[in-house]
């Protein structure tokens, strides 16, 4: 297993390489341009000047390699001086965001707790929720609340988020006034009052955005249920006398979590990625409204690194999800 780890890390260096051209060369082809927001009393020269500033003004493969520079060799130097108080970064040039003038990574680093915040916890309640379901859906297949699963799961996947956060907007801040409608991101927990705010805060966005992970995972986790429900080796255990629920929830469910692994491993990096959609309906100032205010200013800086930050944990979680079906079945070898 540790040798199959290590080579898959190896490869994943080309495959980052290949995918930042990618999205590097893609940006680089989209209309727009990150001057056209001046004002337009700032004279022709002056613009020249500050393209010339900003890089524009170099060739695209010099612009490339000086990104994968800062990247990989400033950016870590930074991380290192922050944690050990070291001065190895100091004075060279860092991935400067074209709309704000700072530095991208500390952009990024300041928006992370309100994403981690609503759409981690909204992605953990969503998986909590939607596991006993799928599992005691196929268990009672065809019962009423298997009928109940499906009809909940099949309205999470039909009604997007930017109907249904309207919908518990009006419903729970309108008309009930039991939670704040925008989401305050320059609130602090300090003391158990505080935390209480930040959780009725919270419950709107999360609860929009669970639905969606509960439909989408309590479906494939009755999918998965079913099949080997229905395997020989259940009828030998059942044969043998073992109690029905260690049947189910020792034998069945170690089994049917290996698909379910790649689901839930494949969205993780969604939760950095943020919601767009939702974070930009509750105001909460995360990394998808930095996303989308970034494509609408055309910040390449901001935009690249953004999406080859979301490559790399695709990349990372697929290979945790490979390591994690070897010890979830055991005739799984990576030899």
């Amino acid at each position: 297993m540790l040798t199959y780890t290590i080579r898959r890390l190896v490869l994943s260096i080309p495959t980052l390489l290949f995918i930042s051209i990618v999205i590097f060369l893609l940006l680089q082809l989209a209309p727009g341009d990150p001057m056209a927001q001046v004002p337009l009393t700032v004279p022709p020269e002056v613009k020249e000047r500050m393209r010339e500033a900003l890089g524009l003004g170099a060739p695209i493969h010099v612009q490339y390699l000086k990104w994968l520079v800062q990247f990989f060799w400033v950016e870590p130097q930074v991380l290192i001086d922050h944690w050990f108080g070291t001065t190895f970064s100091e004075g060279k040039l860092r991935v400067i965001s074209w709309q704000t003038r700072s530095p991208v990574m500390d952009i990024v680093i300041q928006r992370m707790p309100q994403t981690l915040w609503v759409v981690g916890m909204s992605y953990i309640v969503g998986i909590l929720i939607a596991l006993p379901i799928g599992i005691y859906s196929a268990y009672k297949q065809y019962s009423v609340f298997d009928q109940a699963g499906t009809f909940v799961s099949m309205i999470g996947f039909s009604i997007p988020p930017f109907f249904s956060g309207v919908v518990v907007i009006v419903i729970f801040s309108v008309n009930l006034g039991w939670f704040p409608s925008i989401y305050d991101t320059t609130h602090t927990v300090t003391d158990w009052e505080s935390f209480k705010v930040q959780l009725q805060q919270m419950v709107m966005p999360v609860m929009v955005l669970a639905l969606q992970t509960t439909a989408q995972i309590s479906r494939f986790m009755r999918a998965s249920m079913l099949e080997n429900l229905n395997q020989d080796y259940v009828r030998t255990a059942r044969a043998k006398g073992l109690k029905e629920s260690a049947v189910v929830l020792v034998h069945v469910l170690r089994n049917s979590m290996i698909p379910i692994i790649t689901v839930i491993a494949l969205g993780i990096p969604s939760i950095f990625g943020g919601a767009i959609i939702t974070e930009t309906l509750f105001k909460v100032n995360g990394i998808g409204q930095l996303l989308l205010t970034a494509l609408f200013a055309n910040d390449l800086p901001m935009v690249m690194t953004l999406t080859f930050i979301f490559a790399i944990l695709i990349v990372l979680f697929n290979l945790i999800a490979d390591v994690l079906y070897g010890v979830l079945d055991p005739r799984i070898r990576y030899d």
